[in-house]
């Protein structure tokens, strides 16, 4: 995760522990040896799935977190149309802002 990305998204997790929402991020831009990749992909590791992900009750949020200019990758782009053709919800958030705003319209 780019330095601007992670600074934002610790902002985001910060903002969500004061409301006492769980949230948990999903580790997947690790740089690693072939071998190493290829056991965590073995365990699961999926390319593009979403930076956190929020339990609110029995709603799921699915959070890409990104810059004032970032763009998503192809596969971060697939995740999300399996999110949303499945009937969850997934959002691109780039600021503490816009994460209240998808609070505010999910409760």
């Amino acid at each position: 995760m780019k330095f601007e990305e992670a600074k934002i998204q610790c902002a985001i997790i910060q903002y969500l522990q004061l409301r006492h929402i769980y949230a948990f991020s999903v580790p997947n831009e690790r740089k690693a040896s072939p071998q190493t990749m290829g056991r965590l992909i073995s365990a699961g590791l999926r390319s593009g799935v979403s930076d956190l992900i929020l339990w609110i009750g029995p709603l799921t949020i699915y959070m890409e977190v990104k810059t004032p200019t970032g763009k998503q990758s192809e596969s971060q782009k697939q995740f999300q149309k399996r999110c949303e053709e499945t009937g969850r919800i997934y959002v691109i958030v780039r600021s503490v802002d816009d994460v209240e705003k998808v609070l505010a319209l999910n409760r």
